[in-house]
């Protein structure tokens, strides 16, 4: 790699005084700036950029067909090109460019991260607790309600005693939009359900509507729900954080392993647009091809690969 002419590298240096001194940026970001736009340079060099003056939206679109064909992930190549746009920025702030030539180039889709569930063992193990311990009781009718019915949190704080019909095997659910739906409940969590509301007084004020309630007997918030779970994933020695969605997501995930209905886990989940729960199909996916790479005798790979 070429070293940046100076007329490249002077004005980056020039740009970054201007974001200690008058932006008073941390020290990391700065660090930040310096990194992506001393690499930039030393590429524009290397198609034969002598001054910013002349950088044109051929160089940046040439600047990111470069970082891509280099190996870099979506997400550094975003992050270069919105140091070179903030850059661009500042030439056109002190007159030195007419216009920003990088405003209008982007890097490759990131691929959308895929949640992350837990799998059957760990949800046992997670579901282990202490039956004679209320609060022990109550966080297990938490998990298991979860699980069951795939709720999110806000719909799971937001629960109302009247909202679990027993004999039905059913919960009503408020989502997003404050949309209702009518899901089932599992047997295991209409247990735990009933075990809890045995222990509920213990805990609730009289004229609590809330079906779950903390120590200080009022409704249960989303952070107190946040904090139990990881605290007893980790009591129980998850390997990975436990949150509430990751409950959602291991519903999801195991429905449509069990069915392959999309759309029944769809409306389950309570998702307005399909396109939100394809992403479990490739959850779905990468199970059926680990299998496949493991049982079929042409997949198999050698040791070591």
């Amino acid at each position: 790699m070429a070293t940046p002419e100076p007329a490249l590298a002077g004005k980056v240096t020039d740009f970054l005084d201007y974001l200690r001194v008058e932006r008073q940026l941390s020290p990391h970001t700065l660090d930040n700036y310096r990194r992506h736009l001393g690499a930039m340079s030393e590429q524009l060099t290397d198609l034969h950029l002598t001054d910013w003056q002349h950088l044109s939206v051929a160089h940046a679109r040439g600047l990111a067909t470069r970082m891509h064909k280099q190996g870099l992930s979506p997400r550094s190549i975003a992050a270069r090109l919105s140091a070179l746009r903030s850059f661009c920025d500042w030439l056109v702030l002190t007159g030195r460019l007419d216009a920003n030539p990088a405003k209008g180039v982007s890097a490759p889709k990131q691929g959308r991260p895929l949640p992350k569930n837990l799998d059957v063992d760990e949800l046992h193990q997670l579901m282990n607790l202490d039956e004679s311990d209320p609060l022990a009781v109550r966080d297990r009718a938490i998990m298991e309600l979860m699980y069951s019915s795939g709720l999110r949190l806000a719909e799971l704080v937001a629960l109302n005693l009247g909202d679990v019909q027993f004999a039905e095997r059913q919960v009503r659910v408020t989502g997003k939009g404050n949309k209702e739906r009518v899901l089932p409940v599992g047997r295991m969590a209409l247990d735990w359900l009933q075990k809890w509301l045995s222990v509920r007084p213990e805990l609730a004020g009289p004229d609590e509507p809330a079906l779950f309630v903390s120590k200080q007997r009022r409704r249960i918030t989303h952070r107190s729900v946040q904090l139990r779970l990881a605290k007893r994933g980790q009591q129980q020695a998850l390997s990975s954080h436990v949150h509430p969605h990751k409950l959602r997501h291991s519903f999801a995930t195991h429905m449509l392993e069990s069915s392959g209905d999309l759309r029944a886990v769809q409306e389950l989940l309570g998702h307005a647009d399909l396109a939100t729960t394809q992403i479990y199909t490739h959850l779905d996916f990468q199970h059926l091809a680990n299998a496949y790479d493991q049982a079929h005798p042409r997949a198999k790979r050698k040791k070591g690969e």
